[in-house]
């Protein structure tokens, strides 16, 4: 099933916009936006993608791909000053299953580390 029709519509309710706001940013005509929301009509590409920038969120959470409607981070992104989002991927993907199982693992542990010093610096206040 379809979901974007629905997430489209739902995104643009929340903000408290209206379908020819959506429409004049698309540059398209109300009338040809609202068949996107009704599913009447496929979104091309390039539509999905200048609505999930405007939105702040993937063009996979817009086709109903994920729940998470924070967007990805970029594959050129630079994640720190040696590696891109994309490398890390790249690298990850390369290591036997127990050792990606190990990175997973790892990046837990460094955030619930994080969240255990964020709590201890809000309670030091």
């Amino acid at each position: 099933m379809n979901k974007c029709p629905e997430v489209i519509r739902c995104l643009r309710e929340d903000r408290g916009l209206h379908q020819k706001d959506i429409a004049k940013l698309i540059e398209t005509t109300q009338q040809q936006y609202s068949k996107y929301e009704t599913g009447e009509t496929e979104i091309s590409t390039r539509v999905l993608i200048v609505l999930a920038d405007f939105y702040g969120t993937s063009t996979d959470y817009l086709l109903g791909r994920t729940n998470r409607s924070e967007g990805m981070v970029g594959a050129n992104e630079m994640i720190t000053n040696r590696y891109s989002a994309g490398e890390i991927m790249s690298d990850i993907s390369l290591l036997s299953p127990e050792r990606r199982s190990t990175v997973v693992d790892f990046i837990l542990f460094l955030k619930s580390c994080e969240q255990i010093e964020e709590k201890e610096k809000k309670d030091g206040e």
